[in-house]
């Protein structure tokens, strides 16, 4: 097993970067023997052209920017559903959520529907059986903790069971009634939604800067001790769209001064800059008590961004994954293309730009390799190691990956069940409803704009055929024909 160092050394021959001199931030564990403490901080529903560096005409993300100045970012990053649940579980796992049998998240998982096509049941929670990131780290002898949303299971499969020494905040909802203290119970949304471990709190309180105050105390109470595993993922920016009132007010202003083409809700601008200015505070006190220099830091999202209008805010869609087309439940690229970020410790590489296809079932893979973990085998996966961008690839930046997949088998306003594939340029869709067929050329068509079905019938069939071999190796569950009545 190449050592972390070696890794990147190679990494950055094989993309010819000038090597800038590394020794000021040589990789700790060389000389200390400690192991790197692993930030993995996951933003919920956020677009892929949300954040300014990567082309955001509204939102100001200056932490995130220099996390992607410090380390380098993916523009062809692809989570492995449209929506939350199921993208959580392949982070996890390195495993796909068709093969898991969990495409959709647990409040709807047994709802069959009622639409033209019965939704298939699948899993309501992330099987116990099932070997996790957490439980690797925490037998190579981290600190696992979860901060913030869970949305895996109820109560027998909170992150607990799942390997982490810790859960805060981590419950079966998918998301607060309100970013505010208590988080619950509004105008808007009646019932009770808690957030454990956030009490006592006080009125304007904000949910956003709570958690990130929970994960400061987690790193203050072990971080010097031993390797941590902080797992952060954050509420925002999922509806309800609840952003600070004097940071709406602010971009209320820019939009009326700036007009931008895109980017036009002032409420999830504001939410958006809470996050940025949340993983700020985070990055800024760990380089502050000296852990950042020796950390693996991950940032991205779990779908594409929520195109659609929310309780809150009539008639204003929430956000635009433009030029992308659609948004989270969809997979055209604007559901589940999202911003990707990570900064590795003793990287040289800086500012850079890796245009590789990637999906979020590569994390775990990836990251027991940076840490020099070796996996259990015998268990399908269905991530790679992305170790291989930088190491012995003929071409840099291919993976040598056939093709990615998706699978979403159920309705949301932006679809109806579908599945869909990306070989190379190609990107092919299958709807079953009406057995619909979409092919496209990414490079020249990255909106998804122009269906070549008609002009390129060979490379249909070859993708029809790829992607319904691939339904058979995972047992991917399908929608079915609703009865007719007699």
């Amino acid at each position: 097993m190449q050592s972390p160092l070696s890794i990147l050394s190679a990494w950055i021959a094989v993309l010819m970067v000038p090597v800038i001199d590394a020794s000021p931030r040589m990789y700790a564990a060389q000389e200390t023997g400690q192991k790197p403490h692993v930030v993995l901080i996951l933003a919920d529903d956020l677009g892929w052209s949300d954040l300014a560096c990567y082309g955001s005409d509204l939102h100001e993300t200056p932490h995130l920017d220099a996390l992607a100045k410090d380390g380098f970012r993916f523009t062809h990053a692809y989570a492995a559903s449209p929506v939350c649940s199921p993208t959580r579980a392949s982070l996890l796992t390195g495993r796909h959520p068709a093969r898991l049998d969990m495409t959709i998240w647990r409040e709807s998982a047994k709802n069959r529907g009622n639409r033209s096509l019965l939704e298939p049941i699948t899993r309501d929670a992330l099987p116990l059986s099932e070997k996790t990131l957490a439980e690797y780290l925490k037998q190579a002898g981290y600190y696992t903790a979860h901060v913030g949303k869970w949305h895996l299971g109820p109560a027998e499969s909170y992150p607990q069971p799942h390997g982490f020494d810790v859960n805060i905040g981590g419950t079966l909802w998918g998301a607060p009634q309100s970013f505010f203290y208590p988080y619950s119970g509004t105008r808007y949304f009646q019932g009770w939604r808690y957030v454990p471990d956030l009490e006592p709190g006080e009125p304007g309180d904000y949910l956003t800067d709570k958690l990130t105050e929970k994960a400061m105390e987690v790193l203050d109470q072990k971080a010097d001790h031993q390797p941590v595993f902080l797992n952060l993922w954050y509420h925002s920016v999922h509806t309800p769209i609840d952003g600070r009132p004097e940071k709406v007010e602010k971009y209320r202003r820019k939009i009326r001064q700036v007009q931008p083409a895109r980017h036009r809700n002032a409420d999830y601008a504001a939410m958006v800059e809470s996050l940025d200015e949340n993983v700020g505070r985070l990055l800024n006190y760990m380089e502050s008590r000296g852990w950042r220099e020796n950390a693996v830091i991950l940032f991205l999202s779990d779908n594409g961004g929520f195109v659609n209008e929310c309780k809150l805010h009539p008639g204003v869609p929430v956000t635009s994954n433009a030029p992308l087309r659609s948004g989270k439940g969809s997979c055209y690229e604007g559901g589940v293309r999202i911003p990707w970020i990570m900064d590795l410790p003793g990287s040289s590489l800086r500012q850079k730009v890796l245009k590789a296809p990637v999906t979020t079932c590569d994390l775990m893979p990836t990251v027991l390799s940076i840490l020099g973990i070796t996996r259990d085998q015998g268990t399908a996966l269905d991530g790679q190691n992305l170790s291989t961008l930088w190491q012995d690839s003929a071409v840099p930046g291919d993976l040598g990956r056939e093709a990615l997949f998706f699978h979403y088998p159920h309705y949301y306003p932006t679809t109806t069940p579908v599945s869909a594939m990306r070989h190379g340029p190609w990107k092919y869709l299958y709807y079953f409803e009406d057995e619909r067929e979409e092919l496209y050329y990414l490079p020249v068509d990255e909106g998804e704009n122009h269906n070549l079905m008609a002009t390129r019938p060979e490379v249909v069939q070859r993708m029809r055929s790829q992607l319904r071999s691939w339904w058979e190796e995972v047992d991917a569950p399908m929608p079915e024909k609703r009865p007719e009545r007699p």
